[in-house]
């Protein structure tokens, strides 16, 4: 082949690999774009999510705080006639049907929001009987009486029967008599009654009243059942030593086990019903200011909390709180924004800690005794407020006014037992002794009060995260410094893939072996447990100092950066002696069993899961992702830094410390932070290596309840919309602002130590 043929196909060859490698730049620039692109568009989509997820948590969470307010429905005249005075309304559940029960003894069913008159019945009063007083028993039971003139009175109860005829709901009121249609003879002189107080349950009444005389007395109905099924009602009559002046009011507990008879100046006498023979006084105390004079006394739903109405229109809540000798008193717990003028009526509702109350004004309040908040004050009418009903579900009121007209509105108040001093302020909860932080959100009674501080499962997820990264930081830094910095290169290619395949055990593994496993293993040595966190540093660095005193060509058997090979057996060793002389010091400085020592000598409760075993089971899970990160900051250190370093004299000590720490702190502090993320928003090992109780108690011996953990317990079981379901969110969204918070603040932190450091 000629010259010229040949430097051709040189030619051609080059040209050729020119348009190539032209080619695969080409295709590497539109990969290189794509990649940018593509990494551009899912940060800004991770963005998105995030911002999507934070404004959804607060679409669900702002209901919790909208005000209250109401819609007029229709007004009319009083259903069944206004001569006749009315003595009680109420609704049923559907808000469909009203009831008006009349001073003449007549039980008037009405449509509310026309006023029809669906049902009028002559309650069972005898002739020439005439009622001289009143009695609504518990809201939920629809039982009231009628006392009459001769010391007798008549328990009554409304019903409503519902139907679907053609697929058509219809509501049909009727009346019940539950001790029967005869009157009960309460007072056994005949004396008339002119105040009288009701409860009747399945198996048992109470009846109490005052005769015009001013003798109080009460009466108990115990039902005793028959073999041929029935049964009789076994009467036990007491009576009552009344307040000085003329009693103005007298109630009972629903579950009958305690009376108030109250005077019009506002001394209140409270009794024991344990014994309905012979009622116990407790003690007399006064209610209102000097002042004032009683115009309203009920019971809150539950029957533990008494709402106090004044003339000055003031309204108080009092309970009984029992102290250390086990013996009740009255307190007055909170008091309300006071109405425009006296209290009138007070109408508790049915379920939640929440009552309405009307003045003399005509104006209206709904309140809330747990979240102590005034929800809303409006005018209801333009005349005093003579009566006054709330509906089963809160969310209608029907009122009478001076003026002889019925007043029927819808109620729009979701959320009522929501604060911000509920959520985060401590709140003095019924029969409870003093204020307190508590987070209890279900019970097994309607009496309950929800009970929604965020502040104790808060507290809980600052101690889990605490005590798992007292536990894995130090561990997870020291060994990233080691395993960066001395340990040999075949050792760490071996040491950081097995601890980075760590992360990926699954939470709910190192729950399940903490709970099962770890939580009955620390419990049974725990002198052990604690003998290792002493012995353990201690026997590491005795070690290491006879390692050091053995002769120079001994030491050299072991290569440079394996030394750390040598401790596994040691640390072995020094853990199965701490657990073998476990149980010889509990038997003999601990009386056997350091848990009751520690009870007994100390006062310090012992629960088998608690702080310790989650600061172990958490603090290993977070372990792999600090000692990941930081111990690739460490390792990224530029070696010119630290050979630099070394040739001007510096110790690989110096170095470590004042070069290749430094330079790696805005990785480490990042490794830490992320850590502290990965903690504070674990929830399976929480959940499962803890007794998920929020309690506030900073004892490395007591277990605790989460954030995260209390919304995984609880969201399957709260009812959607529900003001639990909207405080779980609430809590999420806590969390999610603590994680944007811790973020963001290192992410600053991270940007100055690169910033100061970044010249080295």
């Amino acid at each position: 082949m000629s010259d010229t043929e040949t430097n051709n196909s040189l030619s051609t060859r080059a040209l050729s690999r020119a348009l190539a490698n032209r080619r695969l730049r080409h295709w590497r620039g539109i990969k290189d774009r794509i990649a940018r692109h593509g990494i551009s568009v899912g940060g800004v989509g991770a963005i998105l999510a995030i911002i999507l997820i934070f404004f959804y948590l607060l679409w669900v969470v702002i209901p919790l705080f909208k005000p209250a307010d109401t819609e007029p429905v229709a007004s009319y005249a009083l259903p069944g006639g206004s001569n006749d005075p009315t003595l009680h309304l109420a609704l049923e559940e559907q808000t469909e049907v009203g009831l008006r029960v009349t001073q003449s003894g007549r039980a008037v069913f009405f449509a509310t929001d026309t006023g029809k008159v669906m049902l009028d019945e002559e309650l069972a009063v005898p002739a020439g009987a005439k009622v001289t007083a009143f009695a609504a028993g518990d809201s939920r039971s629809a039982v009231f009486a009628l006392g009459l003139d001769d010391g007798r009175a008549l328990v009554v109860k409304h019903n409503y029967r519902v139907t679907f005829p053609n697929d058509i709901r219809r509501i049909d009121p009727e009346i019940e008599y539950p001790l029967g249609p005869d009157p009960v003879s309460l007072d056994t002189q005949g004396r008339p009654l002119v105040h009288l107080a009701a409860q009747v349950a399945e198996e048992e009444a109470t009846l109490a009243g005052v005769t015009d005389d001013g003798r109080a007395i009460m009466l108990t109905l115990t039902k005793e059942e028959s073999l041929l099924g029935g049964g009789e009602w076994e009467q036990t009559r007491a009576d009552l030593t009344p307040p000085e002046n003329a009693v103005q009011r007298v109630i009972v507990d629903f579950d009958q086990q305690e009376l108030y008879l109250a005077d019009r100046a506002g001394s209140l006498a409270y009794y024991d019903l344990a014994n309905k023979s012979t009622p116990r006084l407790i003690e007399t105390v006064s209610v209102l200011a000097p002042d004032e004079t009683l115009t309203s006394l009920e019971f809150l739903t539950g029957g533990i909390s008494l709402l106090v109405g004044g003339s000055s229109g003031s309204l108080a809540q009092w309970f009984p709180v029992r102290d250390e000798q086990n013996n009740y008193s009255l307190h007055k717990v909170r008091e309300f924004d006071a109405l425009g003028a006296a209290v009138s009526r007070i109408a508790p509702e049915f379920a939640r800690k929440g009552f309405l109350a009307a003045d003399q004004k005509g104006g209206l309040g709904i309140y809330h005794t747990t979240a102590h908040r005034t929800v809303l004050t409006t005018s209801l009418a333009e005349t005093p407020v003579t009566q006054l009903a709330v509906s089963p579900r809160a969310n209608a009121l029907l009122a009478q006014d001076a003026a002889g007209e019925v007043i029927f509105w819808r109620v729009h108040n979701e959320h009522p037992d929501v604060s911000w001093s509920g959520l985060w302020g401590k709140v003095w909860y019924e029969s409870y002794p003093e204020p307190d932080y508590i987070w209890q959100s279900s019970a097994a009674t309607d009496d309950f009060e929800p009970k929604y501080s965020l502040v104790p499962i808060t507290f809980g997820t600052l101690k889990a995260a605490f005590y798992a990264m007292l536990f894995a930081v130090p561990l997870a830094i020291m060994g990233a410094v080691f395993t960066a910095y001395f340990m040999a290169p075949a050792m760490r290619q071996a040491v950081k893939p097995v601890i980075e395949i760590m992360e990926a055990l699954p939470t709910v593994i190192l729950g399940f072996l903490a709970g099962l496993w770890l939580a009955p293993f620390i419990e049974k040595h725990l002198p052990g447990v604690f003998s290792l966190l002493l012995i353990l540093p201690i026997g590491v660095v005795l070690f290491a100092y006879l390692w050091h005193r053995l002769p120079r060509n001994i030491r050299l058997w072991v290569p440079e950066g394996w030394e750390a090979a040598l401790l596994i057996p040691v640390v072995c060793l020094i853990g199965w002696a701490a657990i073998a002389v476990s149980q010889p010091i509990e038997e003999s400085f601990f009386g056997g069993d350091v848990r009751i020592w520690m009870s007994t000598q100390l006062g310090i409760g012992f629960d088998q899961r608690n702080s310790i075993v989650v600061g172990l089971a958490m603090g290993f899970a977070v372990i792999p992702t600090i000692f990941s990160i930081a111990e690739d900051a460490i390792f990224g250190v530029p070696r010119h830094l630290t050979q630099g370093s070394l040739a001007l004299g510096a110790t690989p000590w110096q170095t470590l410390t004042r070069v290749v720490i430094l330079t790696a702190s805005p990785g480490i502090f990042s490794a830490i932070m992320i850590g502290l993320g990965r903690a504070v928003g674990e929830t399976m090992i929480v959940l499962m290596a803890t007794g998920n109780t929020p309690v506030m108690d900073w004892s490395i011996f007591q277990g605790m309840r989460t954030l995260s953990a209390n919304i995984a317990v609880e969201m399957p079981e709260s009812e959607v919309n529900s003001s639990h379901y909207r405080v779980l969110f609430l809590a999420a969204m806590v969390l999610f602002l603590a994680t944007f918070v811790f973020n963001t603040a290192a992410e600053i932190v991270r940007q100055r130590l690169r910033k100061k450091y970044s010249s080295l």
